[in-house]
């Protein structure tokens, strides 16, 4: 049987507690839609939100409003409007705020179904009326040391783009601000603007997170340098499976991204394109940082290795240097132990005190010879 080289040869040093972090943690709560037909509108996550906050913005280059919407009848005056109506979804535990929303805007029931369910891939889905992307918008926990997962959707439709966050927009203040202040091209610009300026704002958050990691990486790199040990093996692991979850939550974004660029759709005008080709450079950018991570993440795990081979090596040479000192002295007290009654040096006056010289003197010469070699 060939064993696997790339396996560490001290694995088996590492403890119990630790074997859960060599493989990436996957979440699953989609057993509540078991048996459910296609489409059907039902909430799978986590609630992290009391109450759903809608918000609505509608704007053009001379004008702009503001407000806090209640229900979905409230949207109404905003339907036929030829400015860019922005409505922004806090919270997805309401199913049936998502379903009047879908039924308003001729939404296909799979649609709210992945907006509905956070554990979802990525995707896109274009049709002659809305486009439709999910995403997930990752973010460092400081506090926790942890990544939090946040599943984001965006619909662009003529003249509409719907936002659906699980949790706080804060992440749009920027553009809001823009909006409010206007400034910068979007005030200016045709909903698919907006809808391009959104996900480049979640995309942006990719940087932010793997300029933390890229922090945790250093420091621990000077760590295993300075004095690695055996509590830096979870460490490592930890960032390993933070690489993997970042991964797997982008990589699909480059298709996502490339498909959007060459669909042929009216709702969006070419004069975007520069733009979403950027944002697709931007995506291909974090996703070769990420790669480059990994690489330098499992060069530290090999740089750990090799440290806690090399400091057990220092160890076992003083031990092999110590028992090779006690060899000889072994056996000079083994031959004065035997009890043999003829043995001249036993009647010296002097012979005591003469063997502990030359015990001594072979010891002294013995570790000269071992620092002249340079064995130690």
């Amino acid at each position: 049987m060939k064993i696997n080289s790339d396996i560490p040869k001290n694995i088996l040093d590492v403890p119990v507690n630790l074997i859960k972090h060599l493989t990436p943690k996957i979440s699953r709560k989609t057993s509540s839609k078991i048996g459910l037909p296609p489409g059907s509108i039902i909430h799978v996550g986590e609630q992290k939100i009391e109450k759903v906050k809608i918000t609505l913005i509608e704007y053009d280059e001379k004008k702009f409003e503001s407000c806090e919407i209640h229900s979905v009848q409230e949207i109404d005056p905003y339907t036929d409007t030829p400015q860019v109506t922005w409505v922004n979804v806090c919270g997805l535990h309401d199913t049936e705020l998502i379903k009047q929303i879908g039924e308003k805007f001729s939404i296909h029931p799979l649609v709210l179904e992945d907006i509905l369910n956070t554990e979802t891939r990525p995707k896109i889905e274009v049709t002659d009326k809305y486009v439709f992307i999910a995403m997930k918008m990752l973010s460092y926990n400081t506090t926790t040391n942890e990544i939090e997962t946040e599943q984001v959707s965006f619909i662009l439709g003529d003249t509409f783009v719907f936002s659906f966050l699980e949790k706080s927009d804060s992440i749009f203040n920027p553009i809001k601000d823009r909006i409010t202040n206007n400034y910068g091209r979007v005030r200016k610009q045709p909903s698919d603007y907006l809808f391009y300026a959104l996900m480049d704002v979640v995309v942006d958050q990719y940087f932010l997170l793997l300029e933390q990691i890229e922090h945790n990486i250093e420091t621990l790199d000077d760590e295993v340098i300075t004095s690695a040990d055996r509590s830096q093996i979870e460490k490592i692991y930890n960032l390993k499976n933070k690489l993997l979850l970042t991964r797997r939550s982008l990589w699909p974004l480059r298709e996502i991204f490339s498909r959007l660029i060459r669909e042929e759709t009216p709702l969006i005008n070419k004069k975007i394109m520069p733009y979403l080709r950027d944002l697709l450079d931007h995506t291909i950018q974090v996703t070769e940082t990420i790669e480059l991570q990994r690489e330098i993440t499992t060069g530290i795990m090999e740089t750990h290795l090799s440290m806690m081979s090399f400091k057990m090596n220092e160890v076992m040479k003083v031990l092999t240097v110590i028992a090779t000192i006690f060899i000889p002295l072994t056996f000079i007290v083994g031959i004065y132990g035997m009890n043999f009654p003829n043995m001249p040096e036993m009647k010296w006056p002097w012979a005591y005190f003469a063997l502990w010289g030359v015990m001594i003197g072979l010891s002294v010469l013995m570790l000269y010879f071992f620092k002249k070699k340079k064995w130690f």
